[in-house]
């Protein structure tokens, strides 16, 4: 048996990812004390962080087409510096709506140019198409171990010298994404990566002509949306949720530590099991258990022990959509668009975690209760689940006449 070994460039991106999305996981957490210390409620921070997250993904599509044509590692760099500056603005501003400048517009469009779109795009290209869900799902892990380092440390960072103090020291972890980057080879091409002589004859025009005649692309774009709406919701309002349950910070903070070191696993595992069956029908899996994990925890009674449990659970299936989306885009298109074509896929599931980011907050001020959110993910997450089972994930005509 011949053990693929992955080239230099998964790795660099892994460093990146740990960076990047390790901070971002981390945001939940500072909702109590910045609401607090501007006198706001918690609508006005959850804007802010929605307001990142469409950011986010609206900047996705252009920085997936400027790192297709001038490569990832500039990407990388300016992003870096753009989600330093973000941070560090937030920590000084004595303005509270200066925020959705810099935490929303300047993070956001950080986070758009270090994260998965980029980097998978970049390992894509160098990773044979045979084990391409396999890189993906452990490049994705990556930030899950982020989030699970991040998330402890934050907390400790905001009961020893406040959040301006967190957010700084964010800052400067910034630059270790700038060093990843500058030995990054994104002009690397693997020779065994089929149909790349072909591809590289397409135009971005047409791939997007091609991509959106598709109906399995409208609904992976359909199913991203979902995982949006979870992801920012969970990450977001989980702290505060739990608070309003009267358990401690520190269940918060473990349990949301627990999302990040069981997806992990789960990243990976759900990444090998692409490689191995259909994709469509892994995703089906993944929702479902999506369902299952959400609307136990809404029936069993909250309690430290259910709470970290309900983290350790939602982690296992938490970004395992990443590789599975991202596999799905590549095996039906191809490499040579993967940054532009996921990263539009990626805008639609930033959509959906600004809704879940936002409404949240608004259905908490409104009602007094997340509890109706809550239900609405839970039946969002079987919906997700259903949709994946009629797509047709076998490549497009082009790429199946140009490999017989």
């Amino acid at each position: 048996m011949i053990i693929f070994r992955f080239p230099l460039i998964v790795w660099l991106g892994i460093g990146i990812l740990i960076t990047s999305l390790g901070i971002r996981q981390s945001f939940g957490i500072f909702m109590a004390p910045i609401s607090d210390y501007f006198q706001t409620g918690r609508e006005f921070f959850s804007f802010a962080i929605a307001l990142q997250n469409l950011l986010f993904g609206a900047f996705q599509p252009f920085v997936g087409m400027a790192a297709d044509r001038w490569g990832a590692k500039r990407i990388i760099i300016l992003g870096s510096l753009s989600y330093a500056v973000g941070l560090y603005l937030t920590s000084i501003t004595a303005e509270p709506t200066m925020m959705y400048l810099s935490l929303g517009v300047l993070v956001g469009l950080g986070l758009s140019a270090t994260s998965y779109v980029i980097v998978l795009g970049a390992v894509a290209k160098v990773v044979p198409a045979q084990h391409a869900a396999k890189a993906f799902g452990l490049t994705t892990a990556a930030g899950s171990f982020g989030m699970f380092a991040m998330i402890p440390g934050a907390q400790a960072l905001l009961s020893a010298s406040g959040w301006q103090s967190a957010m700084q020291t964010f800052a400067v972890l910034c630059s270790f994404m700038v060093l990843f980057a500058l030995f990054m080879n994104t002009a690397e091409r693997n020779a065994n990566t089929a149909n790349h002589v072909h591809e590289d004859k397409q135009t971005l025009k047409d791939a997007l002509k091609e991509a959106f005649a598709h109906k399995g692309y409208w609904l992976i774009h359909a199913g991203f949306f979902v995982c949006g709406f979870h992801v920012m919701f969970i990450a977001t309002h989980l702290p505060s949720y739990l608070a309003d349950k009267n358990l401690p910070a520190s269940t918060a903070a473990m349990a949301l530590a627990y999302v990040g070191i069981f997806n992990i696993l789960g990243s990976y595992f759900w990444g090998v099991m692409a490689d191995r069956f259909s994709k469509c029908y892994v995703m089906f899996a993944l929702y479902v258990m999506r369902t299952v994990v959400i609307g136990a925890f809404l029936a069993l009674p909250i309690t430290e022990l259910t709470a970290i449990i309900f983290g350790g659970a939602i982690g296992f299936c938490w970004l395992g959509t990443v590789p599975l989306t991202s596999g799905l885009v590549r095996q039906i298109f191809g490499a040579r668009y993967l940054s532009t074509l996921y990263g539009l896929v990626f805008f639609t599931h930033q959509v959906g975690s600004f809704l879940g980011a936002w409404v949240g907050g608004r259905i908490y001020d409104y009602y007094g209760s997340y509890d109706p959110i809550w239900w609405s993910a839970a039946i969002l997450a079987f919906i997700a689940a259903l949709i994946h089972l009629p797509i047709n994930d076998k490549p497009v005509p082009r790429l199946r006449m140009a490999t017989a």
